[in-house]
């Protein structure tokens, strides 16, 4: 029998949340009756704190674990270290249970949960970071190599989500120094999560992702404090600053939530619609805006043709007095899809999304035509501008060129007008521009 007591920190207090514990491969949850009176919902959905008795998630969608611990693991990268520090130390790792890889992680999780007695010794040691390291050594494991990991690696690297490798780190205020670190930093210091190419990214993927970064704040999204990292030459690294940190406060945690771990859903499966995206940020945030920045987000990842748009990438946030907000953008780059098409459907649709199934969306979450076009013609507006997006992050000409391209393919068929060739769409949306801009004041 394994026991694991799970705590909600955040970094000004602390509460016992409840405890977990595994039966024979069955997992169970119980709040601890001092939380439940605090009316604190981390999971309101599939975890309301008015459970009194230990409560079994039977789906099994994540081995087990209810969606608000397995928002705590990592994903592909994350686990790939966890399983080559736990093989260095003589564990196997197919022996392990989703409660030990919690306790693996205790305190260096992402967002407010922290999970005790953690197997690993606290380290409150801050090293210096040297990005260019980091990034040969996560080329070489993803290569297959079998050499010892760096612990500066899995320190930084063994809890962030995602595929592509990825540390977290303390970055000082002008870029100029980096740190290991999940908890307090020194003065001038904010936390950054910082990611590195994978074996089949272009070279240019970093600059590309810090240009869509740019691109969606234009177009009027919520998005993070980004940096270009420098690693090598001719290489950068794509920053974006920590939304569950506090950036004034590096100690203050912030509990996170993601839209797959509320719904329990596998986001690795297509299925789900942004239909439903729009009416849980609803029902979580009850407020209109959070809505809208929904919709905005879905209507960028069309016209900008960012098809890994699976319901992990989207989360919610919540403040210390248990209200829920929509976190800022993150995951938003050029991405072709699984098949084509993209992980959330707009309205049903997934390979040729357009401006009705849009509409339709807005429409069913009240949003008011006037809003929904006004959102949609901001982000037609701010996409219509990528190559000065991308030739001021130094993307490649031909990177450049290719994304253009599926743009103005998205866009063509995105205004219902399938028969126009790509130039005349991506010229009617660049001349449509400069008309929007000589007439404003």
């Amino acid at each position: 029998m394994r026991r694991v007591e799970v705590r909600y920190e955040t970094g000004e207090w602390s509460h016992i949340v409840g405890r977990l514990l595994d039966l024979d491969g069955r997992i169970f949850f119980q709040y601890d009756e001092d939380f439940r009176q605090l009316g604190i919902e981390l999971s309101p959905f599939h975890l309301p704190v008015s459970i009194a008795e230990p409560v079994e998630e039977k789906e099994r969608t994540y081995h087990g674990l209810h969606g608000l611990f397995n928002d705590s693991l990592p994903d592909g990268w994350g686990m790939i270290v966890m399983e080559r520090a736990l093989s260095q130390r003589g564990i196997d790792p197919l022996s392990i249970t989703p409660l030990d890889r919690l306790l693996f992680l205790g305190s260096r999780t992402m967002g407010a949960l922290t999970y005790h007695p953690p197997s690993e010794p606290d380290d409150d040691r801050r090293l210096e970071l040297d990005l260019t390291e980091i990034a040969e050594q996560s080329h070489r494991i993803l290569e297959g190599s079998t050499e010892k990991i760096h612990p500066e690696l899995v320190r930084a690297g063994g809890s962030p989500m995602g595929a592509r490798p990825k540390v977290v780190a303390g970055v000082r205020d002008d870029f100029g120094h980096l740190v290991t670190g999940n908890a307090d930093l020194p003065a001038g210091y904010s936390h950054w999560l910082i990611k590195f190419a994978a074996g089949n990214d272009s070279v240019d993927a970093g600059s590309i992702e810090m240009a869509y970064s740019q691109m969606a704040r234009s177009a009027g999204l919520s998005v993070p404090p980004t940096h270009l990292f420098s690693v090598s030459e001719g290489r950068a690294c794509f920053g974006a600053q920590r939304f569950d940190r506090d950036p004034a406060a590096s100690s203050r945690r912030h509990h996170v939530h993601t839209f797959a771990g509320l719904i329990h859903h596998d986001h690795r499966h297509v299925g789900q619609d942004y239909n439903d995206l729009l009416k849980v940020t609803r029902l979580l945030t009850r407020n209109h805006q959070d809505v809208v920045e929904a919709f905005r987000r879905m209507v960028f990842n069309i016209l900008a043709h960012n098809r890994d748009d699976h319901t992990k990438n989207f989360a919610f946030r919540m403040s210390p007095d248990g209200e829920w907000s929509l976190t800022p953008a993150y995951d938003i780059t050029y991405s072709g899809g699984p098949g084509g098409e993209h992980t959330l459907l707009v309205n049903g649709e997934g390979r040729v999304p357009t401006r009705a199934h849009a509409e339709a969306v807005a429409a069913r979450a009240s949003i008011e035509p006037r809003e929904s076009r006004e959102v949609i013609s901001q982000v037609e507006e701010a996409v219509a501008d990528w190559p000065a997006f991308a030739k001021a992050q130094g993307v490649s000409n031909d990177s450049i060129q290719e994304i253009r391209k599926r743009m103005a393919s998205v866009y063509a068929s995105f205004i219902d007008q399938s028969a126009r060739t790509l130039a005349e769409a991506t010229d009617a949306s660049r001349s449509r521009v400069a008309r929007r801009r000589r007439s404003s004041p």
